[in-house]
């Protein structure tokens, strides 16, 4: 799958974001992952994969946390939101709704 910008536009923090993000997804080719700036000092990401089945959030963002650790301190700072689920907790996520129908 590839990786989105959901809404709004890219910038040099999304950017190296989504290059981090891209090993990721080069291990997992079945994963959905969206991000979008919310505001000047947020980015909000979703990582949608099957191989979360049976994982603990802990396990989960260590596992996608290995990827992003080597971002510059101030683009880390920006990940304001980190929502890691599998294809079936979509239904029932509310962090997830942000994504499907925002507020704003």
């Amino acid at each position: 799958m590839s990786i989105t910008i959901i809404r709004g536009v890219t910038d040099e923090i999304i950017d190296q974001i989504i290059v981090s993000l891209r090993q990721y997804e080069t291990q997992h080719p079945k994963a959905k992952i969206d991000l979008y700036r919310q505001n000047s000092v947020s980015v909000r990401i979703r990582i949608i994969d099957q191989d979360f089945a049976g994982k603990t959030k802990v396990e989960r963002h260590n596992e996608v946390w290995q990827y992003l650790n080597d971002l510059e301190e101030d683009t880390q700072a920006d990940i304001s939101s980190l929502i890691l689920l599998t294809p079936d907790e979509t239904k029932i996520s509310f962090a997830n709704f942000e994504f499907e129908v925002p507020v704003h």
